[in-house]
């Protein structure tokens, strides 16, 4: 019997007696793919770990189809994390950093000092939103709690653990009061769920199913937990998006960089690594038709 669900999933839950939902995370599989892709230090690793399970849980509670996006940028060592999240659940991400500049036992103040974190709501329909806050917490779990304390929405707190082979989280937020229920009742509920959730230590939230989290922390309260939503690793580049860019660029300046660079332009996907040539009767193909179609498209 494997110790999860699946390698990668978020679970939701919900306390009976109490006006709070609740969500885990557990990334593995998507985790190893981000990492695959660049030769990240290890408190480079674990920053991005921790921003993908703050991603997943996010997508749980927003209810909406698009596009969520992670930036966390900074003047220190990491200067981008950034982490791309589809309400499909499809998740991919990257950081930038100077590793001559990173200490092994380096934290997230000592990496990216005076930072800030934008988080961006893209749907497919729909007016496109973004808040900001200051990167100003001990860790990434303060940043995402704070961020919800600036933006004055629901009551809502992270804890965020990755170690480089997993990344895991969770999340408690309060749902909308309703009149019926006593504020200070309300309040009081709220205070004693978080209060049992920071007993949890890093190595039980890496190393313990869902299951055994939720006895762990509330053997005495009434909570549901409901079925596990995957999530998985997938890069959004494609040839026909990269042809789309060079159309953008219009003509003449596509052909200027045909001839700056040998007769083959090459775009590479920063997320993926993925490298996408086009060579002079390609560039001709896309102006000639106006459109971004994808000539040899079996090339990469």
């Amino acid at each position: 019997m494997h110790d999860f669900p699946e390698t990668d999933h978020t679970q939701r839950f919900i306390f009976d007696n109490s006006d709070v939902r609740g969500e885990l995370v557990a990334l593995e599989r998507s985790y190893a793919e981000v990492l695959a892709k660049h030769p990240y230090p290890e408190p480079v690793a674990q920053l991005l770990g921790e921003f993908m399970a703050a991603a997943a849980l996010l997508v749980g509670t927003l209810k909406f189809d698009g596009l969520l996006i992670l930036q966390a940028r900074s003047e220190g060592p990491v200067s981008l994390l950034m982490i791309e999240c589809s309400s499909e659940r499809e998740i991919r991400g990257l950081a930038r950093f100077d590793g001559e500049r990173i200490a092994a036992n380096a934290r997230l103040q000592d990496l990216m000092p005076n930072g800030s974190l934008a988080m961006t709501i893209d749907p497919i329909k729909g007016q496109r939103y973004q808040g900001i806050v200051d990167l100003d917490g001990e860790d990434l779990s303060a940043c995402f709690t704070n961020y919800f304390v600036m933006s004055e929405q629901l009551a809502t707190r992270f804890w965020l653990n990755a170690d480089g082979k997993r990344a895991r989280g969770l999340l408690l937020q309060q749902l909308p009061a309703h009149e019926v229920k006593d504020p200070q009742e309300r309040e009081e509920g709220w205070q004693h769920v978080t209060a049992l959730a920071s007993t949890l230590q890093a190595e039980e939230l890496l190393g313990l199913n869902n299951e055994t989290i939720l006895h762990r922390l509330y053997h005495e309260e009434a909570v549901r937990l409901f079925d596990t939503q995957a999530i998985a690793f997938r890069c959004s580049c494609s040839r026909e998006r990269s042809a789309r860019a060079l159309v953008s660029l219009g003509a003449e300046d596509a052909h200027q960089l045909l001839q700056e660079h040998g007769g083959t332009v090459e775009i590479d996907c920063q997320f993926c690594n993925q490298r996408y040539l086009f060579d002079a009767a390609d560039i001709t193909q896309l102006f000639a038709s106006g459109t971004a179609q994808t000539p040899s498209d079996t090339r990469h």
